[in-house]
């Protein structure tokens, strides 16, 4: 395998003649996956007779998961909403493994090595330049390590800075489909997220370093900060709720203790707004899932705050943030990585923010002991802060039955008694 590559120019047709019977093929994650590419592969399903298909998180369902079973199959290290479908399918299957897993887990000879990388890319420069955009997670280490490396060039895709500038010369092939880049949509405030974006603002002071995560918390969280001043970001993405902190000098990361000046992310999704600002914006840089993730990165970070959200936690304060209902729905993703990386950095703090209940307010989401069949996302020794609309309470340092006593001190009222029998 070469470290320069050919960077033809190819017909959609040739390119998918190149993908060997048999192969596995790495996706780009998030807003970067090709999903035009993936419904023309679909369409040509019958040229083969075996494909296996890997991914961590997915905004949208790809034409092949509707078309699992021969020649399709598929593993995922973060289900999302758009694998709902198939959670039960017999050609589907979940590979826990952290976000910084995905750096590493797909070279060759290891446990996953990728035969195929397939990913969005932007137009190429004069001088052949390009970028891959809104994503780099795992797969920017592929450029140089997957035998075969397919790149769709999008003209919507942004240039953005960092690890995911690349040269033609990176990939095997390239082909030309222009399509929207698929967006994730701003959660809408309620009053519960409202609640416990008032409770974690007490634990977010001036200089501190963020990170966080999708939905409707962490968005109203970032909608409290408009008073701070000198915050960074460092994490696992960027979105629409962080245009306004940093173009009004909330965030200006001088403060972070590495990668001074700028927002690092490992990936951009959003709406198109988002994509259009973050194109060739200096303040903005991706990184590899390595760095993002890796204790390396974090414990390099002053005052980081990894504000994350669970299933479930139980009162010894481990966390079951995979499997609910009797089945996985999700896999680790980045909470082991930021859990750990908070307990690493200078003054890091570790929130664990979400509602009190479930199911329309029938389950408690503090629960006695973890779901059986349940994995622990989190050990109880990285336990640290812990937030519903009821409250906040710190559990580092504390004894079990301290523990017990303030978690159950945030339940909804309606459970508090039977979790402290």
């Amino acid at each position: 395998m070469s470290e320069i590559r050919a960077g033809k120019s190819v017909t959609i047709e040739s390119a998918i003649s190149s993908i060997p019977d048999g192969a596995r093929i790495y996706l780009a994650q998030g807003s970067g996956t090709p999903f035009k590419f993936l419904e023309e592969l679909d369409a040509r399903r019958g040229n083969f007779k075996s494909l296996e298909f890997v991914s961590a998180f997915l905004l949208d369902t790809p034409a092949p998961m509707n078309h699992l079973g021969k020649p399709f199959s598929w593993r995922s290290l973060q289900p999302s909403a758009a694998c709902r479908h198939v959670l039960d399918s017999p050609h589907f299957g979940i590979v826990p493994g952290r976000y910084s897993d995905l750096t590493g887990l797909f070279d060759p000879n290891a446990a996953l090595a990728a035969d195929v990388m397939i990913c969005q890319v932007s137009s190429p420069k004069a001088n052949g330049n390009m970028s891959l955009g809104t994503g780099v997670g795992g797969h920017v280490s592929l450029l140089k390590k997957a035998p075969l490396v397919i790149g769709q060039i999008n003209p919507l895709m942004p240039y953005v800075h960092g690890d995911g500038e690349c040269h033609r010369s990176d990939f095997d092939l390239l082909i030309q489909i222009e399509e929207p880049l698929k967006e994730l949509t701003p959660a809408k405030s309620d009053p519960i997220s409202i609640a416990i974006a008032g409770h974690v603002g007490q634990f977010i002071e001036n200089s501190s370093t963020l990170q966080f995560g999708i939905g409707a918390i962490p968005d109203a969280v970032l909608s409290t900060l408009g008073q701070r001043v000198g915050l960074g970001l460092h994490g696992g993405m960027i979105n629409d709720a962080c245009i306004g902190l940093i173009e009004s000098g909330v965030v200006d990361n001088l403060n972070k203790g590495c990668d001074v000046g700028v927002s690092v992310a490992a990936e951009i999704m959003g709406t198109r707004d988002l994509y259009d600002w973050v194109d060739n914006n200096p303040r903005i840089r991706m990184a590899n899932g390595a760095w993002t993730h890796g204790l390396k990165g974090m414990a390099s970070i002053n005052n980081f705050v990894a504000l994350q959200s669970t299933v479930e936690i139980a009162l010894d304060g481990s966390c079951n943030s995979e499997f609910a209902s009797g089945r996985y729905i999700s896999g680790p993703g980045g909470a082991p990585d930021f859990a750990f990386g908070a307990s690493v950095a200078t003054g890091g703090r570790a929130i664990i923010a979400m509602p009190a209940t479930a199911a329309r307010g029938t389950v408690s989401k503090i629960v006695t002991r973890l779901s059986p069949g349940a994995p622990t996302t989190l050990p109880s020794y990285t336990a640290d802060i812990v937030v519903t609309e009821f409250g906040a309470v710190e559990l580092r340092g504390k004894t079990l039955r301290e523990r017990a006593e303030l978690l159950a001190s945030i339940a909804h009222p309606n459970f508090q008694n039977a979790l402290n029998t």
